[in-house]
């Protein structure tokens, strides 16, 4: 009997684990019996959004994005989380399930000693940096990165705690109980700030039940008119609470001081050490850190960086040819220069983001090849790495493969030419194998 495709759609995003899965294996099982319609992959990717594990706007868990992911005929898909591989295994299931090639990402703030009186790419904050790790693989970290992970985690947790007391003192009446309103909106305990603003408009919301009363406490609070909400707890109400009380200017924000933050080669060594691939994350080359790019670049690379990510659809407005745009184009120069893969995403960790980036677009079509050619490498990274830990940095591939253009070039072509149904091909690769030989396994003619 068919099933209810709403109903197990919802199902993904349960909070229930078990939930999730038993609604993602009847939906696989009823695309394999073509009772739904899933379409060839086509050339579209996102291999950067979040998930309930660090904030989506839409509930989204890991099987839920790979199935929508799936089903828009994506070619490859991979979440990034805030400070935890919390979705790892259940996102690696889907891909398998679904063939979907997949790949997996930490995100988190480092500090970056040699700019650290420059803005990189964290609004107000010099020496700050967003910083990436893609292609992790397994939760059985050794014990100097599992170390590293939880300190992340306890990091992240403590500095929330300390802003909700912060921000409390601001919003009286309306006070929030970190472990009572902010834990339970999520599935693993793993908040964010968009957690905490969500739980202020829901708590307000409680507290007021009359909406003008509501209207004038946030009006108030906010310094903002009733125009300016989208009451009682709307994504526009959510982002003035964040603007107003966390970032720069607010009350709950801290300038953070050295050591609230690992350093970038800290983290570099972690993402290394769990046999993934470190990566520099670009905002839009505005900021005086990212108009010192090939510097960046450089110090990133020497402390282990070997990707990049770039987040699209920030950088250009269709049918406008302008400085914003050129920035995209010159740091995808700069990154093929480098032989640094790229990594593309659209986050879709606040309302209004876009499930994927128009790459059919004007602007970035040009950029297509190359957007490609990162998410065959990262898919490809990740299934040798499972394999048999032939990873895109392991010591096979730096030995087999020394020359990084070459080296680009083998994990693009044997992303390409497998995927998750084709995996098996793989099953008698080794580290006695040579790049040529995994290639003729993989279907090469």
């Amino acid at each position: 009997m068919t099933i209810d495709l709403k109903s197990s759609e919802l199902a993904l995003d349960s909070f229930d684990s078990r939930k999730r899965r038993s609604a993602l294996l009847s939906l696989s099982a009823e695309a394999a019996a073509n009772r739904i319609s899933l379409p060839d992959a086509g050339h579209y990717l996102n291999l950067h959004a979040h998930t309930f594990f660090s904030y989506n706007p839409y509930g989204y868990s890991p099987s839920h994005f790979a199935w929508l992911a799936r089903r828009a005929g994506l070619v490859a898909a991979g979440i990034v989380e805030f400070d935890v591989l919390d979705g790892l295994d259940e996102f690696h299931e889907a891909g398998q399930l679904l063939n979907l090639r997949t790949c997996v990402g930490v995100e988190s703030r480092v500090f970056v000693p040699e700019f650290a009186d420059s803005v990189i790419n964290s609004p107000g904050e010099p020496g700050i940096s967003y910083h990436m790790g893609i292609g992790f693989t397994t939760t059985k970290l050794p014990g100097p990165a599992l170390a590293f992970m939880n300190n992340m985690r306890a990091t992240a947790a403590g500095r929330n705690r300390e802003l909700v007391e912060r921000v409390n003192l601001f919003t009286d009446p309306v006070r929030l109980e970190y472990d009572v309103d902010v834990l339970p909106l999520t599935p693993s305990g793993n908040a964010t700030e968009r957690h905490i603003c969500l739980a202020y408009a829901l708590k307000a919301e409680a507290t007021f039940q009359d909406i003008d009363e509501l209207a004038r406490f946030w009006s108030a609070k906010l310094d903002e008119g009733r125009e300016a909400f989208d009451l009682p707890h709307g994504p526009q109400l959510q982002a003035l609470i964040r603007a107003k009380t966390m970032k720069r200017g607010g009350i709950g924000y801290v300038k953070p001081e050295k050591g609230a933050f690992p350093e970038m080669s800290d983290m570099n060594r972690f993402v290394l050490d769990s046999g993934a691939i470190p990566a520099l994350t670009w905002l839009d080359g505005t900021s005086a850190g990212e108009q010192a790019i090939a510097q960046l670049v450089t110090v990133a690379k020497q402390s282990g960086a070997a990707a990049l990510n770039i987040i699209p659809d920030r950088n250009f407005t269709p049918g406008i040819t302008d400085a914003k745009l050129q920035n995209l184009y010159d740091i995808v120069r700069l990154a093929e220069k480098e032989d640094l893969p790229i990594s593309i995403g659209t986050e879709m960790n606040s309302p209004g983001l876009k499930f994927v980036d128009d790459l059919d677009s004007a602007e970035l079509a040009p950029l297509l090849p190359v957007f490609l050619k990162g998410a065959f490498i990262f898919y490809a990274h990740s299934a040798l790495q499972r394999k048999a830990g032939l990873g895109y940095l392991s010591e096979w591939a730096t030995t087999s493969l020394p020359d990084k253009s070459a080296r680009n070039e083998f994990y693009r072509e044997v992303g390409k030419l497998i995927s998750p149904s084709r995996e098996h091909l793989l099953q008698n690769v080794s580290d006695t194998c040579r790049p040529g030989e995994i290639l003729d396994m993989a279907g090469r003619s």
